[in-house]
């Protein structure tokens, strides 16, 4: 019996190894706060970075729109000999010219250009709030891989005990061999999903560092556990996160800019209607004859009935793009509604479940498996009603972890539903 009872020993630690339970996080870094990890992504992420240089070079373009066109200079030669002389030529002309648009129009070009800037402005806020959700969501999916890791450290600690117990039992004679392999066969399957759960933890880093703008196989430490519910008190209501949503929401302003800019667009396109001049000045130099100045004005005549449908064309373009802007805005509107709405119930239902999981399940599923645990101690319950609790436990842990994580992270979403943090 003694010989058996050494096999089964070894046969157990040779499954699962008598190593210390590694640390889930790396070794020597602190604790990983989510809002350093939101400020880091808003210095650092790449995407944010080109959002802005669009922004800074959309600044750019009032000013060139303001400009007039570059003025002209001209010389022309009349009667050139066929000496390369130019002052042998019978006469000679400097010319100077400049184009003006008519009143208005380079005025309504730099709004145009203002309304972009502005737009980009809006599109960096909106992309600086996707980057800001995505991130939290990669921090909580780091945070639940670490918590899924110390489970399963915790429930091979579980079953070494158990084990123990169910050899001990064996060796008194009150217990079968067949608990002691059972323990060792439960050991074994925990043991084989290790090397998965850390490679979803190692994604999950790569993908939070990804928002960083770090290298994928930059250490992090251990997230931080969220408080859960209860942490700020209520939510606001629905009314109050439309009413956040509508002033805040940076793709709305995005689209209240694109109807202006179209509209401005439209004034233009009428303006175009009027004509351009080209005001010139000359001097004008003649051989064997008195030199003098000149001067010419020319008219650009966009009202001509050859050129006058493409023009019409161009308003219709412009009332259409600004009938277009505002669809698109009232469809986003309603889009914000539901996902308010839907995030808001979603919300409300994971907190539930988070409450009801740490005051009523696992509480409930810690004291059945104590009495299953001194059950099998003296011989009232049998081995697999206690294998049985551990997975139960096992199971109620993870599922506690995936609603509170699902909570946070659907706050986040919320968050940039309503364009601004509820914290």
């Amino acid at each position: 019996m003694c010989v058996r009872h050494c096999v089964l020993i070894a046969i157990v630690f040779s499954a699962i190894g008598l190593g210390p339970i590694p640390a889930s996080g790396e070794v020597g870094e602190p604790p990983l706060q989510l809002d350093a990890v939101v400020t880091e992504a808003l210095v650092r992420n790449p995407e944010i970075q080109a959002a802005r240089h669009r922004w800074q070079a959309a600044r750019e373009r009032a000013p060139q729109a303001a400009s007039l066109d570059d003025p002209e200079f001209k010389v022309e030669l009349f009667n050139y000999p066929n000496r390369l002389y130019p002052d042998a030529s019978a006469n000679t002309i400097f010319g100077l010219s400049q184009r003006f648009p008519y009143p208005g129009k380079r005025g309504l070009k730099e709004s145009l250009a203002v309304k972009e800037a502005e737009m980009a402005a809006a599109l960096l806020r909106a992309k600086e709030r996707d980057v800001a959700t995505q991130a939290k969501t990669a921090y909580y999916e780091v945070f639940l891989a670490h918590k899924a890791i110390e489970v399963h450290h915790r429930q091979i600690d579980l079953l070494k005990e158990f084990f123990e117990i169910a050899n001990a039992r064996f060796r008194a004679g009150k217990g079968a061999q067949v608990d002691v392999l059972k323990s060792s066969v439960e050991l074994s399957k925990l043991s084989n999903e290790l090397p998965i759960l850390e490679q979803q933890r190692e994604t999950a880093k790569a993908r939070l560092n990804l928002f960083l703008g770090r290298a994928p196989q930059s250490p992090l430490g251990m997230p931080v556990e969220p408080a859960g519910p209860g942490r700020t008190g209520t939510w606001p209501t629905f009314d109050e996160l439309h009413r956040m949503a509508m002033q805040n929401r940076p793709e709305l302003r995005v689209l209240d800019f694109e109807i202006t800019r179209a509209q401005t667009a439209t004034a233009l396109a009428q303006k175009q209607l009027y004509p351009d001049f080209n005001v010139s000045i000359e001097r004008y130099q003649n051989f064997d004859t008195r030199d003098g100045f000149g001067g010419g004005v020319t008219m650009s005549l966009p009202f001509s009935f050859w050129t006058r449908p493409k023009y019409e064309a161009r308003l219709r373009e412009a009332a259409s793009n600004v009938d277009s802007a505002r669809a698109t805005l009232q469809a986003l509107q309603n889009q914000i509604l539901f996902e308010v709405k839907d995030l808001l119930a979603k919300i409300e239902a994971s907190e539930k479940m988070v409450a009801l999981y740490k005051t009523t399940v696992l509480p409930q599923a810690l004291q059945t498996l104590e009495s299953a645990r001194i059950g099998y101690q003296t011989g009232k319950a049998e081995f697999l009603t206690l294998l049985d609790a551990e997975r139960a436990i096992k199971d109620f842990q993870l599922a506690y972890y995936r609603v509170l994580t699902e909570t946070e992270q659907r706050t986040a979403e919320l968050e940039r539903a309503v364009g601004a943090d509820l914290r």
